[in-house]
């Protein structure tokens, strides 16, 4: 049985690999991991999923962006079409200030 994919913020990330390394001795790939997900980690897990959940329901933002937007916290609309800069749709101005707004609640 193949296990659940699915996409993970950083905080996720640093939640689940820190849960590991209580149970039992990680790896090195696991250990470089975790340094990384605690060096560039900036939300809480709560918070994370919060923002998240209030993409989500944008209904315009596909899940892999949205977790883009919550490790990266863009506090420009540059930042924003960078990270749907491979997407193949428009983004208006509209979607990029509700975008901005989430984000802000959370800065």
């Amino acid at each position: 049985m193949m296990p659940e994919e699915r996409y993970l913020t950083l905080s996720e990330a640093k939640m689940m690999l820190d849960s590991a390394s209580e149970e039992r001795e990680l790896n090195l790939t696991q250990k470089f991991a975790e340094e990384h997900a605690s060096r560039f980690v900036r939300l809480s897990l709560e918070d994370a999923k919060n923002l998240q959940a209030e993409l989500a329901g944008m209904n315009f933002i596909p899940e892999n962006i949205q977790i883009k937007i919550v490790d990266f916290l863009p506090e420009y609309s540059e930042e924003v079409r960078v990270l749907f800069s491979k997407e193949r749709m428009v983004l208006e101005k509209t979607h990029i200030d509700q975008i901005l707004s989430a984000v802000g609640k959370y800065r």
